[in-house]
């Protein structure tokens, strides 16, 4: 009965520590995931963009911008670029 007790808090602890260590990796794919269509859609306003003479430079500030905020990084960058 000893043991049931000991392995109880070892199965606990080793949920715990795959919890921790899997979290980072799902996060460093959601910002992966982000960062790609970030990208992606920075390239589409510019191609389509070129058609109205309207284009956002690709610098690292703005693909910072495009890659962590994802979609709404790109519609921020556009709005931002219409008004100012």
């Amino acid at each position: 009965m000893e043991y049931m007790g000991y392995f109880l808090l070892a199965l606990v602890f080793l949920f715990l520590v795959i919890k921790v260590f899997t979290w980072p990796i799902k996060m460093f794919f959601k910002l992966l995931v982000n960062a790609l269509l970030g990208v992606v859609l920075l390239l589409i306003v510019n191609f389509i963009g070129g058609y109205f003479n309207f284009f956002i430079g690709i610098n690292w500030i703005t693909a910072l911008i495009a890659g962590f905020f994802g979609v709404p990084g790109v519609i921020f960058l556009i709005i931002f670029k219409l008004f100012l």
